[in-house]
């Protein structure tokens, strides 16, 4: 597959929604990143099940749901209701994250995992074949615009190696600080989906924007 890149609507304007998800549309972007936070798992709140559901009527794009909430297991039927196609669990807030992955899985969806900034990738190694995405955090998660964390290059590497050494077929995907600086290099090291917010919408131009990130990169 060629690297996708999954537009995160946390940096979109919100009183401006529609407009911002018929651009992503039109562009070359591949999946669009929904971040939702509860204010307790990390320290903010954004948008919930009725918002997935408004941008569901307005995209055929998948929809990737990053849930960033405690006890997410209450809520994967509903956001499979709402136009989740893949669900994101943080395995910090996931005890039984097989049991979790097992019921993203049954309401069929794609099943994905987030790993914060400071988890090692070990402990998703009896678990990796479960998985269809691994979301590395890049950025300590909770707010958009924030500095990118080098030590996610070398995570990412190991990340890799662990998904071919035991034949998994998830994908890598990377969430906070992507720009061009260093979009070719997380793809080099073995990441195949970049979630970019701030980078994307801050830009004069976004659609023109992804055009030129999305033509740049190759494995």
């Amino acid at each position: 597959m060629n690297p996708i890149i999954a537009p995160s609507i946390l940096s979109a304007d919100f009183a401006n929604l529609q407009r911002d998800i018929e651009m992503i549309n039109r562009s070359q972007a591949g999946w669009i990143h929904i971040d939702v936070m509860d204010g307790m798992f990390v320290p903010n709140i954004s948008l919930g099940i009725p918002v997935v559901s408004a941008i569901k009527k307005h995209t055929q794009k998948p929809l990737d749901v990053h849930l960033m909430i405690e006890k997410p297991e209450r809520y994967i039927s509903e956001f499979r209701d709402a136009g989740a196609d893949h669900i994101i669990v943080h395995i910090e807030a996931c005890p039984h994250l097989h049991r979790t992955l097992q019921q993203i899985k049954s309401v069929g969806c794609k099943a994905g995992v987030a790993l914060n900034p400071h988890t090692s990738i070990i402990l998703l190694e009896n678990i990796i074949k479960e998985i269809d995405i691994v979301c590395v955090m890049s950025v300590n998660p909770g707010f958009g615009g924030q500095k990118f964390i080098d030590k996610t290059f070398e995570k990412v590497s190991r990340l890799k190696e662990m998904v071919v050494t035991n034949a998994s077929k998830a994908v890598i995907e990377i969430d906070g600080g992507v720009s061009k600086d260093n979009a070719q290099k997380l793809i080099d090291r073995g990441a195949d989906v970049l979630v970019a917010g701030s980078f994307i919408f801050n830009a004069e131009n976004p659609e023109q924007l992804i055009s030129e990130l999305a033509q740049s990169l190759q494995y």
